[in-house]
C-alpha cells in the first residue's frame, strides 16, 4: 500500500469513482513551449498525437452516455490536426456538450492557427488558458523569453472577441507557483490578477485558478536537478487536507489518452497507470470503448505518493483549489 493510500485509510476516507460528469481528452504530447512545471514533458519535438478515428471511437462512446462536458488538453491541444474536428463533432452531438480547450495562449499566434480565437468563440469553447503570474518574469522563468508579451496580446484579442465578457464566453487564468511551494490562496491571488491585469493591460477574465505543481515529469526532474526532490515530497505529504479529499476531480472524470486507453486522471496518465479489466486475473489494459459507463461508479482511483499534490493545502484540481 503506498503512502496516499495509507493515508486516506488513516482518516478513514476512501477515493471512489462516482457519476462521470466530465470526459478529459489528452490529444497529444506536442507543444509549442517547453515549460518547467510541465507534467506532460511536452514540446516541440513530441509526435504522440491522437488520430482522427481514435477520435471518432470516443465520439461514438461519448454519445452513448450523459456526461455533460468534455475538457480537451495536451500539450498544447490546438496542435493537433483534429482539434477543430473533435470540438465541431462534441458540440453537434444530442444533446451538446460543454466543451473546455486548455490553451497556452501563444498558440494563437502559431503558424496554422488563423482564426482560432474566433473559432473557439464561435462555439462557445470554456477557455482554461495558462498565466503564471501577472508579470513578464516569472512567466518567462517558467515559460521561456518573450512568452508573457505574446499571452497578453492572445488575451486582449480574446477580450475583443467577448471572452470573460460575454457571459457564454467563459476564460479562465491558471497559476502555477515558480517553483517548489504551495499556491498562496486563490481568492486574493485572483484579485491581483485582475487588478494588475486590467491597470496594465486592459485584460479582463472570469476566474483565476490556483494549481499545485505535480512531482511529474518534467518538474520531476527539475526537482532532482535542484536537490529538492525530497524536500518537496515532503512538503506535500506534511500538507495534506483531508477536507480537500470529496473534491478531487478523480471522483468524476475519466482522462483519455492519445490512444484511446483510460486513466483516473492526467498526472495518472503520464504515469502510465492505466486502467485495468479487475475481472481478469492478468488485467487487460482497458481503452475507453471497453468501459461501460454504467460500472464505472465505485470504481477505486488508483493513487500513489504524487497524489499528495492535489490534497496539499487548499486542494488543487483542474478547477483550481477545492477548499
Amino acid at each position: 500500500m503506498n503512502r496516499f493510500a495509507q493515508t486516506l485509510r488513516d482518516h478513514s476516507l476512501s477515493l471512489l469513482h462516482t457519476q462521470t460528469r466530465v470526459l478529459q481528452i489528452n490529444v497529444g504530447k506536442r507543444c509549442n513551449q517547453t515549460c518547467v512545471h510541465c507534467h506532460v514533458n511536452a514540446g516541440p519535438a513530441r509526435t504522440e498525437m491522437m488520430t482522427r478515428a481514435t477520435m471518432d471511437h470516443i465520439l461514438d462512446w461519448l454519445s452513448q452516455t450523459a456526461i455533460e462536458a468534455v475538457d480537451i488538453t495536451g500539450g498544447a491541444p490546438e496542435l493537433n490536426p483534429h482539434f477543430r474536428y473533435l470540438v465541431e463533432q462534441v458540440k453537434s452531438l444530442h444533446p451538446p456538450r460543454h466543451v473546455m480547450d486548455r490553451c497556452n495562449l501563444t498558440i494563437l499566434f502559431e503558424p496554422g492557427q488563423d482564426g482560432l480565437g474566433e473559432f473557439l468563440a464561435q462555439h462557445e469553447v470554456e477557455i482554461v488558458a495558462s498565466l503564471p503570474c501577472y508579470g513578464p518574469e516569472n512567466v518567462e522563468q517558467q515559460r521561456g523569453i518573450g512568452v508573457f508579451d505574446k499571452s497578453i496580446r492572445a488575451l486582449q484579442h480574446l477580450n475583443t472577441l467577448g471572452y470573460g465578457i460575454n457571459p457564454r464566453l467563459q476564460m479562465h487564468l491558471v497559476y502555477n507557483p515558480a517553483g517548489a511551494f504551495l499556491p498562496g490562496p486563490q481568492a486574493s491571488l485572483e484579485q491581483t490578477y485582475k487588478d494588475e491585469l486590467k491597470q496594465h493591460f486592459g485584460v479582463v477574465f472570469n476566474r483565476l485558478y490556483t494549481i499545485t505543481n505535480m512531482p511529474v515529469q518534467r518538474f520531476a526532474t527539475f526537482l532532482r536537478h535542484q536537490g529538492q526532490w525530497e524536500e518537496y515530497q515532503e512538503l506535500l505529504v506534511n500538507a495534506f487536507n483531508p477536507g480537500a479529499v470529496d473534491g478531487l476531480m478523480c471522483h468524476n472524470t475519466l482522462n483519455v489518452g492519445w490512444r484511446g486507453e483510460v486513466y483516473d486522471c492526467d498526472f495518472n496518465q503520464m504515469l502510465n497507470m492505466q486502467w485495468q479489466d479487475e475481472s481478469e486475473r492478468n488485467g487487460k489494459s482497458l481503452y475507453l470503448w471497453d468501459i461501460d459507463p454504467a460500472q464505472v461508479a465505485g470504481r477505486p482511483v488508483l493513487t500513489g505518493d504524487h497524489c499528495f499534490g492535489c490534497t496539499a493545502g487548499a486542494g488543487s484540481s483542474c478547477g483550481g483549489a477545492l477548499i
